[in-house]
């Protein structure tokens, strides 16, 4: 088997279950958060045992090394404790089939979390990891092949299996990570076309119950029109036909309610890791715009006691209504999203200077249908309110015309499990 073909097929034993988990993720609709994490960590450690048990690790005696990619992705998808696992039985795994020195290797994988840590103190994005982690690897791979995997090999020899295995290991690393990072953009793309559908199905369901009630409605119009107070007759026959409408009507309105009812899981979540993931998720978005996204969040982890998905959906919302709103005559578009936090409440606090609203339209940028829109809903707002009123929050408008808008969103706060 030829080198390129190695590397095929480790590629394939690789991506095979992490393609069927974006899969899964896709097609298995509102799964949780906990849902989510377990299949993912099921499809890494299925990766790396795929390729460790499957997969050819090593061509002409030198080791391929691409068993430490699945590492390299939980690191980039902030999973520290499995990328802690994974170290450990890579530990293992290389000390017993390579004979590479334990503490050696301790060392190595050591040296990852560490420039993990770095990265996230200095806000930088995880994606970015992938050359730290390419250096680390060049130097410490160097170290292992003239010290541990072939030290008896004439120097040339090493040396071009060594410049071999990185230039691939660094071109297979971002292909992977690219491959996993655009099926993680179709999923979110698919989730959001879901809200979109659940939205026309919301507003079709109201059309249709206006439709329903508007008959029970006239039926009591047509019998209070005929209705004379002289005549007991017309009383006794009709009055109970007015009750049976109306309780009709009631019965229709407690189906409808039910229907459109937002459902909450809530679940320990981290808000600044939500913010962040909204940083990525949005990039494309504000540079498209020509808008400058500024995000003031705290280093450390805080956590709120919330659906992290109707959370997303609020600020998803929030920020595309900012973005929207941008001031084409302003020579620079903002908008600032920092976080302020006490002892029991926290603020996700939202401001852009576009165009701000007038008096009038801010007094109702929460009612249902209300919109300034040519094609919008009028229902993003005041979903919004509600999902945060349903996690014991408060969601603010304040306005000037001209000068921007300044949206607070504040949620109670628990123990910080930092």
């Amino acid at each position: 088997m030829s080198y390129i073909e190695v590397v095929i097929e480790n590629i394939v034993f690789l991506l095979c279950p992490l393609s069927l988990y974006l899969l899964y993720t896709i097609y298995k609709k509102n799964l949780s958060i906990d849902e989510k994490d377990l299949g993912f960590e099921i499809a890494i450690i299925s990766s790396l045992y795929f390729v460790l048990r499957f997969g050819t690790n090593c061509y002409n005696k030198y080791p391929i090394i691409l068993f430490d990619i699945p590492l390299l992705i939980c690191y980039y998808k902030r999973k520290i404790s499995l990328a802690v696992f994974l170290s450990l039985v890579l530990i293992v795994y290389q000390s017993l089939f390579l004979n590479i020195s334990p503490l050696f290797l301790a060392l190595e994988y050591s040296s990852y979390l560490i420039i993990y840590s770095l990265f996230t103190k200095k806000k930088l994005k995880p994606k970015n990891i992938v050359n730290p982690f390419i250096i680390i690897k060049s130097f410490a791979l160097s170290l292992a092949v003239f010290w541990f995997i072939n030290p008896e090999e004439i120097f040339m020899a090493n040396l071009v299996y060594l410049f071999t295995i990185l230039i691939t290991l660094y071109i297979v690393t971002n292909i992977i990570i690219s491959i996993f990072a655009e099926g993680e953009k179709i999923v979110e793309l698919r989730c959001d076309l879901d809200n979109i559908q659940h939205e026309k199905e919301l507003r079709s369901s109201l059309f249709k119950v206006t439709h329903e009630i508007k008959n029970p409605i006239a039926v009591c119009k047509g019998y209070l029109d005929m209705l004379d107070i002289n005549d007991k007759k017309k009383i006794r026959k009709y009055i109970p036909v007015i009750k049976d409408e109306i309780a009709r009507t009631l019965v229709l309105m407690d189906d409808f309610l039910d229907y459109t009812k937002i459902k909450i899981e809530k679940d320990d979540m981290d808000i600044v890791m939500l913010l962040e993931d909204l940083e990525d998720y949005l990039e494309g978005l504000f540079k498209k715009n020509g808008i400058k996204a500024s995000f003031d969040l705290p280093d450390e982890d805080i956590y709120i006691n919330a659906d992290y998905n109707r959370l997303k959906q609020v600020f998803i919302n929030v920020l595309k209504n900012a973005i929207e709103a941008k001031d084409v005559n302003k020579e620079e578009n903002k908008i600032n999203i920092k976080l302020e936090s006490d002892n029991k409440n926290m603020k996700i606090i939202i401001e852009d200077n576009g165009i701000g609203m007038d008096e009038d339209t801010l007094s109702k940028v929460s009612e249902m249908f209300f919109t300034t829109k040519n094609k919008g809903s009028g229902l993003g707002v005041s979903l919004s309110k509600e999902i945060i009123l349903q996690h014991g929050g408060e969601l603010v408008y304040n306005s000037v015309k001209g000068e921007g808008t300044r949206v607070i969103v504040t949620l109670p706060k628990t123990l910080n499990m930092s």
